[in-house]
């Protein structure tokens, strides 16, 4: 049945508007609300209540009942609805591109809910500092530490990673109250999911991740990493930590200063409606450009250390020459300087190349 402001002859009757506001607005879901406010003024201003959305945030996503996110959510244009239309849709895979950091952040506040079966199992709220140099220069991965939180699943391995990846799901909001603005990070469901075993102990993780392009088709991944242990002698899980972070293409890790600056593009930037499958789809794309990415990053490594091991004995010819030059005297003829002005040179590429050789190794020790 529509409503309908203004009835007209031979038109369906109108529904009363405190028929409406008490029996049927409360039963709408936030993607209806939000399409049914479009319709009409007379909607727009029904559906534009706070209290709605209020119910509707605090019921999908109860870590926003945390007096934090209340606070920053109060300062939003339009509270509770602006961090709906913010947070609910997925973030469009284009990112406006973006050269500075938006001035005023000097928190991120994290809203998490962890659910199983759709049904809300934990949920925590994180505030990060972002003002001093300790978070702009250093990676940017923010780490939760949950209590144990025990999931209905029992059975061998490879069960309890079928059904972790079936009903696991996550929501990780950032909230930047100064810029009032709000992302969700997390995937619809994981895109991978594996368990490793150590010391007679097993560890499932599952990883949902949302890609976006930032300038010229350069990718960036946000990851929230869900880690659960489970008990070999009772076969009981428990999920024990979540942990949010951003990486490149080349499968570095980001630093603050740089994932917050694209962290804000994306605040800013479009919206679409979530779709796990473009999700996956986009998450396949990523590992393949890394996979990529780290096979010639492994190719300049080998080349360097070819290089360096050449040019190693002709360095050690050339002092060995000098040394000998030095003596005789046969140094001050300029026929005798130029090869040593070319091996200076050389010498000065060797250790440019050791040099990003040696930057190539740290970038080894990632999270894959």
């Amino acid at each position: 049945m529509i409503f309908r402001p203004k009835s007209t002859a031979g038109s369906k009757p109108e529904i009363p508007h405190d028929i409406f506001q008490t029996h049927i607005i409360h039963r709408l879901d936030g993607a209806t609300l939000a399409s049914a406010s479009c319709t009409s003024t007379q909607f727009h201003a029904l559906c534009s209540e706070d209290q709605l959305w209020r119910n509707i945030c605090n019921s999908t996503w109860p870590s926003t009942t945390h007096p934090r996110v209340v606070s920053a959510i109060s300062a939003f244009p339009s509270a509770h609805r602006s961090l709906y239309l913010d947070a609910f849709p997925s973030m469009h895979h284009q990112l406006p591109e973006t050269t500075t950091l938006l001035s005023g952040t000097s928190e991120l506040i994290s809203a998490v809910d962890i659910y199983y079966k759709d049904e809300v199992i934990y949920s925590k709220v994180l505030a990060t500092e972002t003002a001093g140099d300790w978070f702009l220069d250093h990676q940017l991965i923010l780490n939760l530490l949950t209590v144990p939180t025990p999931l209905q699943i029992h059975g061998n391995g490879k069960t309890c990673v079928s059904l972790a990846k079936k009903h696991l799901r996550v929501s990780w909001i950032v909230i930047d109250p100064n810029n009032k603005r709000a992302l969700n990070v997390a995937s619809q469901k994981a895109v991978r999911c594996w368990i490793e075993q150590w010391n007679g102990r097993s560890t499932i993780r599952l990883r949902y991740s949302k890609v976006a392009a930032v300038s010229r088709g350069n990718l960036v991944q946000w990851a929230v990493l869900v880690t659960c242990s489970r008990r070999e002698e009772t076969e009981e899980v428990d999920v024990k930590e979540v942990q949010m972070y951003m990486v490149s293409r080349v499968g570095n890790i980001l630093s603050g200063r740089e994932g917050l600056r694209i962290l804000q593009a994306a605040m800013e930037g479009r919206r679409r409606t979530s779709d796990w499958r473009m999700e996956k789809s986009h998450y396949n794309i990523f590992s393949d450009e890394k996979i990529y990415e780290g096979k010639m990053d492994l190719v300049e490594k080998r080349v360097a250390y070819n290089i360096f091991g050449i040019m190693y004995p002709i360095i050690w010819w050339a002092g060995i020459s000098f040394v000998h030059l030095r003596r005789t005297g046969g140094w001050k003829e300029p026929s005798c300087l130029l090869p040593f002005i070319l091996i200076e040179a050389f010498i000065i590429l060797g250790v440019a190349l050791l040099y990003k050789c040696v930057s190539a190794i740290q970038a080894d020790a990632l999270i894959q």
